[in-house]
This record gives structure tokens, sequence and C-alpha cells, in this order.
């Protein structure tokens, strides 16, 4: 039996990647090598709008979120695609190196791409550690946490009257009697077997 959730056990943070023109939550973040500027890797799913704007920028940044994140900040990254909204818009942010870091962050490092490496569903980005400062000593917000406070952080607001299916793994909202057998998430692209109906 293969119990995939281990990797949940694995140590890793929230963060929000961004770069020039958009950003999505991301979680396998690591430091790869020290130093003056340390190498930081950070994997973004191929499909994701930021996988394609980072291909075509030099630069990254990415801003550690703590516990006591504002949940609408995981809604706005971690649920939309930049491909639809201006992910900025209701997001305060600083700007360092050009790019956005958020301002209810723990803090940010800004890395300079050196490398990048496709695998079957991801990028692995690599990034030279060029500018990097701390906004908060509070506790960080791990992975597993997040797994665990998951359905509270991201309490979804159905309209009223409509049926509401909700995808378990990204939130997404479906309206309708039902979901139709080969529906896809537009967000995450899990089936329908992963929606729950909205009680």
């Amino acid at each position: 039996m293969k119990n995939i959730n281990i990797t949940r056990k694995i140590s890793q943070g929230m963060y929000v990647l961004t770069t020039k023109n958009g950003g999505c939550i991301v979680d396998a973040v690591s430091q790869i090598s020290s130093g003056e500027n340390p190498l930081i890797s950070v994997s973004v799913m191929k499909k994701n709008y930021t996988n394609e704007l980072l291909k075509n920028n030099n630069k990254f940044a990415i801003s550690i979120l703590g516990k006591d994140v504002n949940p609408d900040i995981i809604k706005t990254f971690g649920f939309n695609s930049g491909r639809d909204m201006n992910k900025f818009e209701n997001t305060e942010v600083n700007q360092v190196e050009g790019i956005n870091v958020i301002k209810d962050s723990l803090g940010y490092m800004i890395c300079e791409i050196v490398d990048s490496i496709d695998n079957d569903t991801h990028t692995l980005f690599i990034g030279k550690l060029i500018e990097a400062d701390i906004y908060s000593e509070k506790e960080e917000m791990s992975y597993g946490y997040y797994q665990e406070h998951k359905e509270e952080l991201l309490k979804v607001t159905t309209e009223k009257g409509k049926t509401a299916w909700i995808c378990t793994i990204c939130g997404y909202v479906y309206y309708g009697d039902e979901v139709p057998e080969d529906f896809k998430c537009p967000l995450c692209g899990v089936g329908k077997e992963l929606f729950k109906k909205q009680e």
C-alpha cells in the first residue's frame, strides 16, 4: 500500500513565488548551497502561468508565509491563474529588484535564475540569492500545518440558492446539480471524485 500523504511529513513551508507580472503559491523550496550567494531551488508546476513567466524572466522572489497570514493571500495566489486576473491588484506588496514581494510575510528572498531542470510535471528553477530581508520573527507556516488547517484557512463563500461543489484539493467551486462525469478542475486538474457538495 502506498500512502502518498507521507510527503506531508517532509519539512517544507508555504511561500508566494513571484516574478515580473505574476506569481503563485509553492511549497517545494530548498537552500541547496551556502556562502555569500547561496543557491535556492523552487519547484513549479509546468501548467502554472508562473512557470511560463519564469522561463521569460531572470529573477524570482520567495515571500515566506507565517501561520497568521491573511488566508486571502493563499486563495489569491494559490487558486487563481494570472492568465485571468491581476493577483497583485488587492495585495499589499513591496517592490524589490523590480519584483513584487508580499508585505504580509515573514520576509523575502530575491534570486537570479542560474539554471532550470524539467521533469514530467514540474520545473525546478535554481536561483542565486542576491537580496533578502526579514520582516517578522513570527512562526512560519509549514506545509503540514496548511494541510491540517486547510478547511478553516480556505473557507469558501458560495452563492445562495445554488448547488455548489467544492474541490477538496484547491477550493474551486463548481455550480450545478451534479458535477459532470468527465469534469476536470480548471485550477488543479483533479476529477469529479474529489469534489464535495456544500452542505
